[in-house]
């Protein structure tokens, strides 16, 4: 530790990673005055008077408040004339927006873009913290570690090819012919076969260590032998032909892919040509899912007003794409007191939990984020679907993200909130953007983004049906999300597109 006591790489871990915060929550800020929407007293960063960025406590400002007070607010939802009929409306049940709550959490909406700039950042001082006091870095074995992050540049370890090899099957033969065959042929994996002298050839494999002095190699298809065992070329024979020469495709020591180099299959072909059993890796960060609602059935056909579980089957292998270990998913249903206990339990690096987001009777994200002294980053986010969407430091270096219990709208809530943070964590790069045309007009919000479900063919986006927040049928045949700016896009408009992971 270098002299120094936990406590203090704790302490400036944790500078660091409030600083990183409240620089994103500035962006909210910055938004919000870009917009021209005034600020209000309510759940303005710092309108306490604490001068950290964050709400006041009434216990002074050296104490920084970790309740669920929102900082992330805008007020440009409280003059949507459709809100109460917009079909993209979350629903005002339990898992949706809440129902006479509407000003109060719109009014707390983030900007969709600073809402992602927000998880970043928190993303980026977790992963400071992590790489402290944490293992951020792992050493997997090549059958391991496909989908995680190199964390150092991959150097050979050895040349590539390590000695000249034949490129393909046929004769190798040394100075000009025609060549006298001999008996013994050179198979791949013999060491060091006997040299060649001029007017000499022999038998190889595609693979097999060349002879030496050998001059080239000639194709089985571009040679003949007589009956007195000479071979004839029947095509020009260049000098080094069909000969892979040592170190052609690299020397030891060469950086061959840097360090944040997503590990592919090829990758792990690579390593495994250059020399390397495991690879050092970004450790995959943890994420524990809690899955909330007693109307949800874990099998059979829904019945008697209970309905099937379609986040239980999809979130874990959603989150694995984004590079997340899920360490466990269990489920809690309505229950407020095994949430807590299962949020106080955790030492996971991010908790995600499904629906109970909004302020209904039985939504207890909110107030079990209040009973663990959490601070709320980001408390309702303009998008359609998922507004009631949240995210939350839980502790040192824990985040919980809230997803809206309808099933596209927690798809929303995942790209927006936990694709962010997962990506710092777990050491990727971020994904150069792009855009496409719309194939076809797309209606907007007034005044929150969209987020619709898009097929791109012949670098054209086409719109999906389906697009509600309690339907799949859309994504599920996806290539990724168009993002929709308020008021809508027409056909032809270059939007955003969102790549999904496996697209």
């Amino acid at each position: 530790m270098s002299g120094q006591s936990a406590e203090s790489l704790a302490a400036q871990a944790r500078a660091a990673e409030d600083g990183a915060v409240d620089e994103a929550l500035a962006l909210v800020n910055e938004a919000r005055a870009a917009d021209g929407r005034g600020a209000g007293r309510a759940g303005v960063p710092g309108a306490a008077g604490s001068g950290t960025g964050r709400p006041g406590t009434g216990r002074g400002s050296a104490e920084r408040s970790r309740r669920t007070e929102p900082v992330t607010p805008t007020g440009h939802m409280n003059h949507d004339p459709d809100h109460t009929n917009h079909p993209d409306r979350p629903d005002p049940a339990r898992h949706g927006a809440p129902s006479g709550h509407g000003t109060d959490s719109q009014h707390r909406a983030a900007p969709w873009s600073a809402a992602r700039a927000v998880a970043g950042r928190a993303g980026r001082a977790a992963a400071a913290l992590r790489g402290r006091g944490r293992v951020a870095e792992r050493r997997e074995p090549l059958d391991r570690a496909l989908g995680l992050t190199l964390a150092e540049p991959l150097a050979a370890l050895s040349d590539l090819p390590s000695f000249d090899t034949s490129a393909m099957d046929g004769w190798v033969v040394a100075g000009p012919g025609p060549w006298d065959v001999r008996a013994e042929g050179v198979l791949a994996g013999q060491d060091r076969p006997a040299p060649l002298s001029d007017g000499d050839a022999v038998q190889i494999a595609t693979g097999a260590r060349v002879p030496k002095d050998a001059t080239a190699v000639i194709r089985s298809e571009h040679g003949r032998t007589d009956d007195k065992g000479r071979l004839f070329a029947l095509r020009d024979v260049g000098h080094g032909q069909d000969i892979r020469p040592r170190g052609q495709e690299c020397r030891s020591g060469d950086q061959l892919l840097p360090s944040g180099a997503l590990v592919t299959p090829a990758v792990l072909g690579l390593a495994a040509a250059a020399g390397y059993d495991e690879l050092l890796t970004v450790a995959r960060p943890r994420a524990e899912v809690f899955i909330l609602g007693d109307e949800l059935l874990a099998e059979g056909l829904p019945r008697e007003g209970l309905i099937r579980d379609a986040l239980g089957p999809m979130l874990p292998p959603w989150l694995r794409a984004l590079g997340a270990e899920v360490v466990s998913v269990r489920r809690l249903g309505d229950d407020p007191k095994a949430l807590l206990k299962a949020v106080q339990a955790s030492d996971a690096d991010l908790i995600v939990t499904t629906g109970g987001t909004a302020s209904g009777p039985v939504d207890h994200v909110h107030p079990t984020l209040s009973r663990v002294d959490a601070e709320l980053l980001v408390d309702g986010v303009a998008v359609r679907p998922g507004h009631p969407m949240l995210l939350a430091r839980t502790k040192e270096g824990q985040h919980l993200v809230g997803l809206p219990g309808n099933p596209l709208a927690a798809v929303s809530g995942l790209l927006t909130l936990a694709e962010p943070l997962l990506r710092i964590l777990a050491g990727r790069p971020e994904q150069e953007s792009y855009t496409a045309p719309l194939q076809e007009a797309v209606h907007g919000h007034p005044h929150d983004t969209r987020l619709v479900p898009v097929v791109v063919r012949e670098e054209r986006a086409l719109p999906l049906r389906y697009s509600g927040p309690a339907m799949l049928r859309g994504i599920a045949v996806a290539d990724g999300l168009a993002v929709i700016a308020p008021g809508g896009a027409k056909a032809g408009r270059e939007v955003e597109i969102l790549d999904l992971p496996w697209s």
